[in-house]
């Protein structure tokens, strides 16, 4: 069992959290359109999924895109101290605390990558201030001004993305840009792919040592025998929606999807 704190879902320590508190629908691969607060009809009474492993097979793949970054388990085991949603009665305030913590541990795991690769004082700073916060109760968390704090990480990543692409001087810039379905070719060691549209885009054998994909949509994207290794401030949702194979090389903290084949 992960312990509470840690950046990777254990839905083993969680309410279910993501089942009941968010909303999805049938277009984004979630078999149904579903509510806020409103329990999944896939959902058991003991909080696990009747179709856990078969989730693509019955149509549900958006289940396995999705990652809370152990936001569900802090929730539940330490924000509202193992007390389920089925006991307080409080759906939609957890609710919105899960919205919450979920875009502050994906900073955390994006702080975490500054401070392995390109350490820097205000980012480990940055870093203090969001895991004080992910400890505080509902009412601090639902306060925070969570546009301030993520403009100040945006800007700390940014400059991380510049000193680690610093040897690639010639490197494309492909940010924002609306690739999808395109065939990506040429050298993109270093390139900047941030918040670039890769939707089914082919990016087969790719070398994309020390590219950016911060924000990268790529859902559906071919990364068969891709080079992601070194790529910087990937994670495993954008993995998980993409399409890869045994040649296709991750970093070392994510995990290989079980549908790649």
């Amino acid at each position: 069992m992960a312990a509470p704190g840690t950046l990777k879902s254990d839905c083993s320590s969680c309410f279910a959290l993501c089942c009941v508190l968010l909303p999805f629908s049938a277009d984004a691969g979630f078999g149904v359109d579903k509510p806020n607060g409103r329990p999944c009809l896939n959902l058991l009474d003991d909080d696990r999924c009747g179709i856990h492993t078969t989730l693509r097979e019955d149509g549900w793949p958006g289940c396995t895109v999705f990652e809370c970054f152990g936001a569900g388990q802090q929730v539940s085991q330490v924000t509202y101290a193992g007390v389920s949603w089925r006991e307080a009665g409080n759906r939609g305030e957890m609710g919105a605390v899960l919205t919450v913590m979920r875009l502050l541990h994906e900073m955390l795991v994006h702080l975490d990558e500054v401070a392995r690769r390109s350490p820097d004082d205000d980012a480990a700073a940055a870093r203090r201030r969001i895991e004080t916060l992910t400890a505080a109760d509902p009412e601090t968390l639902l306060a925070v001004d969570l546009d301030e704090v993520h403009d100040q990480v945006g800007r700390l990543l940014a400059h991380a993305s510049v000193r680690v692409r610093r040897r690639w001087p010639d490197a494309a810039d492909h940010s924002r840009r609306d690739l999808a379905g395109k065939r990506i070719t040429g050298d993109l060691r270093g390139c900047s792919l941030r918040g670039a549209l890769l939707i089914g885009a082919d990016l087969t054998g790719c070398d994309l040592t020390e590219a950016d994909l911060l924000g990268a949509d790529l859902r559906g994207a071919e990364l068969r025998g891709a080079d992601l290794a070194s790529s910087l401030f990937l994670t495993q949702p954008q993995v998980n929606a993409a399409v890869g194979d045994g040649a296709t090389v991750l970093p070392d903290d994510l995990a290989r999807p079980g549908h790649w084949t």
